[in-house]
């Protein structure tokens, strides 16, 4: 069992577990869409706040991810 956890430990510190962490941080942008929309029409402002702080922590989530990717030395193009 702990040679199970020391490869997913290892796959987190990865470049696929990386592009993988991207993706699912990604998605949860789209419930922090929804969050918004919702809080707009029932014209709740502290749903709002909430929205606006849950999307602030996802982009900060990429731009570490993004980072750590850079670390990795990614010879992706559309990193540049």
């Amino acid at each position: 069992m702990s040679n199970a956890l020391t490869k997913a430990k290892g796959f987190k510190k990865s470049k696929s577990g990386t592009y993988l962490s991207i993706g699912t941080t990604a998605f949860g942008a789209i419930g922090v869409v929804k969050q918004v929309k919702k809080a707009r029409l029932e014209n709740d402002t502290l749903k709002l706040v909430d929205a606006v702080v849950s999307a602030a922590a996802i982009v900060t989530g990429l731009a570490i991810l993004y980072r750590e990717l850079r670390r990795l030395g990614d010879d992706d193009v559309l990193l540049g």
